[in-house]
């Protein structure tokens, strides 16, 4: 048991010394970290696990040291979250091409069917998570991942009460809406839900704007 303590004691001391040194770094060095790693991600089948496993650790620590740094550059939420979607989008346009080579997935013939390849195979791919997905409305253009875990916030418990409206994960919704941009769907993404606000999940929402019935009108004209 004591052992065991002693364990999980110089893991935290060594996630804070990684912190401490990240956060000495500008947002614009650490972006490009989270670009290189992104683009990696899907090539890693060859490492060991445990290498993977400190690879993607050191993401999230990256991602952390982003944000702190976006909270003490901007006073309001409101601008750290445009940032972060920002910055995300320009993941998002350059990741798409990654994607597709590497997951050879075929055309979708639908807009489920494209949020379940965002699901499926991209956040597998990525994050090493699945959310689950449902449609959110009858016309079928608004669809909820749904996440029980989300990587991203592995050391962050809660986010602190002067920062109540920050959605500390936006880079996910830039990201996602960056690479649909990329293959001419435009789609508007958003934190539903998000469990460090106190929900029971964490669900991100998105709206394809362009509905289905005018794509087919389109097509018949």
């Amino acid at each position: 048991m004591q052992k065991t303590e002693e364990h999980r004691g110089e893991k935290r001391k060594r996630i804070e010394r990684k912190l401490c040194c990240l956060r000495k770094k500008r947002y614009k060095l650490t972006i490009k970290h989270i670009r290189s790693y992104t683009s990696n991600m899907s090539r890693s089948p060859g490492r060991k696990q445990e290498n993977h496993k400190i690879s993607r650790e050191l993401f999230v620590l990256t991602y952390g040291a982003l944000v702190a740094q976006l909270c003490k550059d901007y006073e309001k939420d409101e601008d750290v979250n445009a940032c972060l979607d920002r910055m995300g989008y320009s993941i998002g346009i350059r990741l798409i091409d990654d994607f597709l080579a590497r997951s050879a997935v075929k055309k979708c013939r639908s807009y489920s069917e494209t949020a379940d390849v965002i699901a499926q195979v991209a956040f597998k791919m990525y994050l090493g998570v699945t959310p689950s997905v449902s449609c959110s409305n009858a016309t079928g253009n608004e669809f909820s991942l749904i996440l029980d875990k989300n990587p991203l916030v592995d050391f962050v418990e809660e986010l602190p009460a002067e920062r109540a409206s920050l959605c500390y994960c936006n880079l996910l919704c830039g990201v996602i809406r960056g690479a649909l941009e990329m293959v001419h769907l435009a789609a508007e993404v958003s934190f539903l839900q998000d469990r460090l606000k106190g929900d029971a999940v964490t669900e991100i929402g998105i709206t394809f704007l362009r509905k289905p019935e005018d794509r087919r009108h389109r097509r018949n004209k």
